[in-house]
């Protein structure tokens, strides 16, 4: 059974990032010789793909934010009881510390209508 509701969202998220992750090198159309994530800051509105929300349930949910040249996903995971919250938490630690092995990772969680990720 919970396999039956999980394989169906894990679909429409590879599906989603794999169409968000096509990415290219893209100049700012505002500073000269600058190529910043446009996902981040937002400078120009065309370079903006429209923010995709996949949700299994209220705890569970990906927020997918594209652009041209980067893209940002967030995740919500369960944290039903206090053994999945440790283990969100230690998994989370795990991540941060190793932020600067990754081309980029943002530590802090991002705001989205109310919703934290």
């Amino acid at each position: 059974m919970r396999t039956a509701t999980l394989r169906p969202y894990l679909n429409a998220v590879r599906a989603t990032l794999q169409a968000a992750l096509c990415l290219e090198n893209f100049s700012s159309q505002v500073v000269e010789r600058h190529n910043k994530p446009e996902v981040e800051v937002r400078s120009s509105k065309e370079l903006l793909l429209q923010p995709v929300i996949i949700s299994r349930n209220d705890k569970e949910k990906v927020l997918i934010e594209g652009s041209i040249n980067s893209v940002r996903v967030s995740i919500a995971v369960k944290q039903a009881d206090e053994i999945e919250k440790i283990l969100c938490h230690k998994f989370m630690r795990f991540m941060m510390m190793r932020a600067e092995n990754f081309f980029i990772l943002r530590r802090k969680p991002v705001e989205v209508r109310g919703l934290k990720y």
